[in-house]
């Protein structure tokens, strides 16, 4: 199967390529990348006035399977990664049963195989039923195929226990993705404590259980050497103890969701369950603090936690409605509209945060657009503008804020290993 790309702006941050460019692939892999490339092909995709990108990979993704199939399976999620530009997704462990073990590794890498059409990495708990007891064996988890480990959705509270397992981690050369919540300051709060929760009459939760968590891990991965990264970071306080740290030369990386640059938490004002989410929708101050985080490279990647849920789950009393939102098919045209658009990164920059960047703290090769890479391509109209359909999701689970939101930038093709997966607005 030979595809060819004319005419394409090609956006690759491995090379820091940035200029027009054709693509020939070929079974599979990227064969040629240069100017009017002269060549018979199965099929030829005109990409004047789009960006040419290496495929999207988002670190960050609930699946749901095995365990809750009604909200979210390995099929539905992949297919709406595909829709949304990724090429490679990681799912976190908090499925039921909890990934603690190599056994359900090797099923999720098998479902994957059969039945998603992306790239799909399993991520490993860090302890046994994500108790917080006692830890996962990580080592069977890393032959079987793991990409990273996470306690996402939950804190590792005890830091003795997390220190054990960096120490793991980082033998076996994994990243922990760490979910930064102190559970013993959040107070059963449901949104972020200030002026909105005082007038909506409901209980916040401060940036101080985020921060004490991202100061802890910090320090703990400063003794183990291990990378950390830290998950949906959301506070201006956050940002800078990331920013301090690389300062001090230390390893840790930092992701954002596209939420949390989008919305404030005045978007909680009419009660709408689908603005509730963990962390919690902060304040114009830390909207502006994750902003100028991604300029200056101090936010290294922009992650989804796409978290889907049954409507039943949504379609209820703020207080007793589940945390999270979907985001795979909304996370690009929110970041053209929100970062590219009001000059906060270049279109460069955006793909290095969203694929080059997410390649590098897995440790895989991929995140590059370089002859004789293998071909994971994602080709976007940056200039399209249009209204957020949630009914039009390829996800089992329509639980997001943005119905009806206007935004622009929308994927046209999704190439995955040389096999075109959406087609111009069709799945395949």
């Amino acid at each position: 199967m030979k595809i060819l790309i004319q005419n394409g702006r090609i956006l690759d941050p491995s090379s820091k390529t940035d200029g027009i460019k054709d693509i020939l692939v070929e079974n599979g892999i990227i064969a040629a990348v240069e100017e009017n490339i002269s060549a018979s092909a199965d099929q030829i995709i005109d990409a004047k006035g789009y960006w040419v990108a290496p495929g999207l990979i988002d670190v960050h993704v609930h699946l749901r399977e095995p365990g809750y199939e009604y909200k979210e399976t390995i099929k539905t999620g992949s297919r709406a990664a595909a829709k949304g530009g990724f090429t490679t997704i990681c799912c976190m462990p908090n499925t039921n049963p909890v990934v603690d073990n190599e056994i359900l590794v090797e099923y999720i890498k098998m479902k994957a195989e059969r039945e998603a059409i992306v790239n799909v990495l399993p991520i490993g708990s860090i302890t046994k039923g994500q108790k917080g007891e006692e830890l996962a064996n990580i080592g069977k988890m890393a032959e079987a195929g793991i990409c990273a480990i996470s306690e996402d959705g939950k804190t590792v509270m005890n830091a003795g226990l997390l220190k054990k397992a960096m120490k793991y981690a980082s033998m076996f050369n994994l990243p922990v993705l760490s979910h930064c919540e102190d559970i013993t300051l959040v107070g059963g709060g449901v949104m972020n404590a200030g002026e909105m929760s005082e007038r909506l009459g409901m209980k916040g939760i401060g940036a101080d259980a985020e921060e004490v968590i991202v100061a802890r891990d910090i320090i703990l991965a400063r003794n183990t050497g291990v990378k950390l990264h830290i998950c949906h970071i959301s506070t201006a306080g956050s940002v800078q103890l990331v920013r301090e740290a690389k300062l001090r030369g230390e390893y840790v990386s930092a992701e954002v969701c596209p939420h949390h640059f989008s919305l404030t938490d005045e978007a909680v004002e009419g009660y709408d369950a689908n603005t509730k989410m963990n962390p919690p929708l902060r304040s114009a101050k830390d909207v502006k603090s994750l902003k100028e985080g991604l300029k200056d490279h101090t936010i290294d990647i922009i992650a989804t936690d796409h978290a889907p849920h049954h409507i039943d789950e949504k379609n209820c009393e703020y207080d007793r409605a589940a945390f999270g939102i979907v985001g795979l098919e909304t996370a690009l045209p929110l970041s053209i509209t929100h970062l590219v658009e009001e000059n906060i990164l270049t279109p460069l920059e955006l793909i290095e945060k969203m694929s080059t960047n997410p390649a590098k703290l897995l440790g895989i090769d991929k995140g590059s657009l370089q002859v004789g890479k293998t071909a994971d391509i994602t080709i976007i109209d940056p200039d399209e503008t249009y209204e957020i359909d949630v009914n039009s999701f390829a996800s089992k689970s329509k639980n997001s804020p943005f119905h009806g939101y206007r935004v622009k930038g929308k994927v046209k093709y999704t190439i995955v290993g040389g096999k075109m997966v959406f087609n111009n607005g069709e799945l395949i």
